[in-house]
């Protein structure tokens, strides 16, 4: 049976009509992310470094993983750290080519299970961090801890959990596994993974926030820090 590798849904796993449907709606997200995409800013060199090293790092990040099954794998995310260091736009593009590397990568290649995989482990923890950080932004104060646990840590743990619900869905809608086995032995799962997604990522959003600001660029050091 296919290996899912660092990627969560193998090829040939689900009913093909769902590949398909896959790819139109990664197609549209990529697109629709390219046109509000600040790619001016990628222009910078430090910034396009950051934005690349980025991607090599989660690369690395997502071939660590373990698993029970095939298509029942985990691994860290970071779409939380990126949503917040880029804004969501560039982070669904570097989360594409994220996939895209580590099924390159692969002994196996899912070609066919790449939309799916960019939809699931890229676009829901990037939205759920996108809204989750709006909300925060409009409706709390301005507040560096705010900042750090609800948009970096909380907010990277329900990207998780978001991830692992989403993944359910796919594999119990589809029936490639029973909904019974799914709760059970992957779901969760999740609760743990969502914990150490949650330590990685406050800490990595504290550390860039305090020492290289300029790193995230959601954090203005002039509203959460030098007004207090």
């Amino acid at each position: 049976m296919t290996r899912a590798l660092a990627m969560n849904i193998p090829d040939h796993l689900l009913p093909s009509a769902w590949y398909w449907i896959g790819h139109l709606l990664a197609i549209a997200l990529i697109l629709f992310a390219l046109k509000r995409a600040p790619l001016a800013g990628l222009k910078t060199p430090w910034r396009l470094n950051l934005w690349l090293g980025a991607i090599v790092v989660l690369m690395v990040l997502w071939s660590i993983k373990t698993g029970v099954k095939p298509g029942l794998n985990f691994h860290v995310l970071g779409a939380t750290a990126l949503t917040l260091m880029f804004g969501w736009p560039l982070a669904l593009l570097a989360l594409a080519l994220v996939v895209l590397g580590t099924t390159l990568a692969g002994e196996t290649i899912a070609w066919q299970a790449l939309s799916l995989n960019f939809l699931v482990m890229g676009g829901v923890p990037v939205g759920v961090s996108h809204v989750l950080y709006r909300l925060v932004d409009r409706h709390l104060p301005n507040h560096f801890m705010i900042y750090v646990f609800l948009c970096g840590f909380f907010g990277a743990a329900l990207s998780m959990a978001a991830t692992g619900l989403a993944a359910t869905a796919v594999m119990a809608v589809s029936g490639t596994y029973t909904l019974d086995y799914l709760l059970s032995h992957y779901l969760p799962y999740f609760v743990l993974m969502g914990w150490s997604e949650a330590i990685l990522t406050g800490m990595a959003v504290t550390l860039m926030a305090v020492y290289r600001p300029a790193w995230v660029t959601t954090f203005d050091d002039q509203r959460y820090l030098h007004n207090r």
